[in-house]
């Protein structure tokens, strides 16, 4: 139900026992799809720029773009996408326990619930994203030369099961976790980071166009803008360690803190940075997206008779 210590410059969160469970998941895989399948290249961009070493095939993610799509055409922008949309069950676990973590902690204040319910959310996805991320990913690189250019092919599900039986011959169960604690320590602090964000963002934008300025806008247009701003400011904290987690997922390596030695050694401090314009390019317009799926998701799933309760 809607918080009691909800002030006036606070926004209204509709929570876990507000809605209606069975739309909240129909609509919610539509929706997880839907992102995946726009957003997706911009993923398998961000995975070939941060392995490569140095600029040995792309210059950058302009490069990337007009190379992947002069030398692989539109498919290639989509390698392991079919392997990758498994991640949407994840999603959904992803979305549960970050609600069922916020009732959990319903009585502290929302910078903290949503903070550890963010987090302990990406503990639980991550589980299930990482051995799916090793092989989408082995199967983004497939092809790839030194100057970026690869010959047209499609992939089929004979190419992905190889691949994921050579992970296991060689490896083990234990290899499609590899990269497994960076993911963690990628993705949870991003995750724990973002919701906070992006309510303290919800909450000082309101004050600020609706008390200080006095403009009417719709609350969906002020989330809009929060989303946005809290991924670009998670996105710039976690890059370095997501350019590790890529490189021990994709080209292998002992530990985390020798691939950042690696990194520095062949890069310096701007090898933390690699990738980091495709994430944005992938982290701004997702957070844009889900904040405006999700919250629309949420009004959509919210019960019947207590449509009234929540006007913005």
């Amino acid at each position: 139900m809607i918080s009691k210590t909800t002030t006036e410059t606070e926004s209204k969160i509709i929570e876990w026992d507000d809605m209606d469970k069975t739309k909240f998941y129909s609509f919610g895989i539509l929706f997880a799809l839907s992102i995946r399948t726009v957003l997706y290249p911009t993923t398998l961009i961000k995975t070939r720029l941060q392995v490569q070493s140095q600029k040995s095939a792309y210059t950058g993610t302009w490069d990337a773009v007009k190379k992947i799509g002069r030398y692989e055409g539109i498919r290639g922008y989509y390698k392991g996408f079919m392997i990758n949309t498994f991640t949407i069950f994840s999603g959904q676990c992803y979305v549960t326990t970050y609600e069922l973590l916020r009732k959990t902690f319903s009585g502290a204040n929302n910078f903290t619930k949503s903070f550890i319910a963010g987090g302990g959310a990406s503990l639980v996805a991550q589980s299930i994203t990482v051995p799916i991320d090793v092989v989408s990913q082995r199967i983004m690189m497939i092809g790839q030369s030194v100057d970026g250019s690869v010959a047209r092919q499609n992939i089929s599900w004979k190419q992905t099961s190889s691949i994921a039986s050579d992970i296991l011959r060689t490896s083990g169960v234990r290899g499609f976790y590899k990269g497994y604690t960076a993911s963690i320590m990628t993705f949870m602090p991003s995750s724990a980071l973002w919701w906070p964000f992006y309510h303290f963002y919800t909450d000082r934008y309101s004050y600020i166009i609706k008390d200080v300025l006095d403009f009417p806008v719709p609350h969906i247009a002020i989330q809009a803008l929060a989303g946005p701003t809290a991924g670009f400011t998670a996105t710039t904290v976690t890059n370095p360690m997501d350019i590790v987690r890529t490189r021990l997922q994709v080209l292998g390596g002992d530990s985390i803190i020798g691939s950042f030695k690696n990194l520095f050694h062949e890069e310096g401090l701007k090898g933390f940075t690699k990738g980091l314009s495709a994430r944005y390019l992938a982290t701004v317009p997702t957070s844009l997206i889900i904040v405006l799926g999700y919250e629309t998701l949420k009004r959509v799933s919210l019960r019947s008779e207590l449509k009234e309760l929540y006007e913005w």
